[in-house]
């Protein structure tokens, strides 16, 4: 019986100890992340090297921060699941042979899902709520809302954010890659 109950006892504490190493884990990763801001456009590219163990790409430094934040929760927590590797290397092999990639919007737009745009050097980031979208601490009912408050212009929301693409006027696939349409799209959309 004493042996039942000691074995209790040090399944608790080492369950509140891993808590508590969980807990600070989070907190110094936390740390870490936010002291990405501080460092320099090198020092970015040296941690960039040392963490994907490659040469960093020609991103902005906002996206590149963003990136290397996410190699380093990647790697303490863990990575994609395996059917969105799939899923992804569909998408890749996708652009590889058609040069481009058709994404209808549907139901994989979950509440709390992000949608992120550069635009103009400013990466800007949209979440989907159970009733719309929020896009600088305000709701909005559409994505074409939030595409004319950030360009001052009228775009398909769901094209501004890489969601669908325009076919070109001579009825052949675009060659551009989805949510990058060029100037004159801006024009006519």
């Amino acid at each position: 019986m004493k042996i039942a109950r000691k074995r209790a006892h040090l399944s608790a504490r080492s369950a509140a100890t891993t808590m508590a190493v969980n807990s600070t884990g989070h907190n110094e990763m936390s740390q870490r992340i936010a002291a990405l801001n501080g460092l320099t456009a090198q020092q970015l590219r040296d941690e960039w090297r040392r963490l994907y163990r490659s040469q960093p790409p020609r991103l902005s430094r906002d996206l590149l921060i963003r990136a290397i934040a996410y190699r380093m929760q990647e790697l303490a927590y863990g990575g994609l699941s395996k059917a969105t590797q799939r899923k992804l290397d569909a998408l890749a092999k996708e652009l590889e042979v058609k040069g481009s990639i058709v994404i209808t919007p549907d139901s994989s737009l979950r509440a709390g899902a992000r949608l992120v745009r550069e635009w103009r050097g400013r990466t800007h980031t949209v979440v989907v709520t159970e009733d719309g979208f929020e896009y600088a601490n305000k709701s909005f009912p559409s994505l074409t809302k939030i595409a004319h408050a950030i360009t001052g212009a009228h775009w398909s929301g769901p094209r501004f954010f890489g969601l669908i693409r325009k076919p070109a006027s001579n009825g052949q696939p675009c060659s551009e890659v989805a949510g990058s349409p060029g100037a004159e799209e801006l024009a006519d959309g």
